[in-house]
């Protein structure tokens, strides 16, 4: 699945509004926020990289790997969350499985993938 323009969240107020009323996990490498919103057609997700991370190479690369991370899983997240996922410093001295392995361990804590069917 590849990721839409639509699927991603551009105003700082979405970011906000999910960080400060929405559940938050924290990861060794990145800390993941959602807000369930019946009105959605689909996720939206955005991603935060500071400068604590590194320099701007860096954090493109980690935002990068995000966003592949919710192409390929992108068909198992529940359609009504806004998800916001923030790189934590030492996130850039991870790999991509091992960014994927602690996004997918704080999604499911979170209850945002759908059940797997059998």
């Amino acid at each position: 699945m590849r990721l839409p323009r639509k699927f991603s969240m551009s105003q700082r107020a979405e970011f906000a509004r999910c960080r400060e009323l929405g559940k938050s996990r924290p990861g060794r490498y990145l800390v993941l926020s959602v807000l369930h919103q019946d009105d959605l057609d689909h996720f939206r997700t955005g991603f935060i990289t500071t400068k604590k991370v590194g320099k701007a190479y860096q954090r493109n690369l980690l935002r990068r790997r995000f966003r592949a991370i919710m192409q390929k899983h992108g068909e198992q997240i529940d359609y009504q969350y806004y998800i916001v996922t923030i790189a934590r410093w030492r996130a850039i001295e991870a790999s991509y499985e091992e960014l994927e392995k602690d996004w997918l361990k704080q999604a499911r804590k979170l209850g945002i993938m759908k059940p797997e069917e059998s």
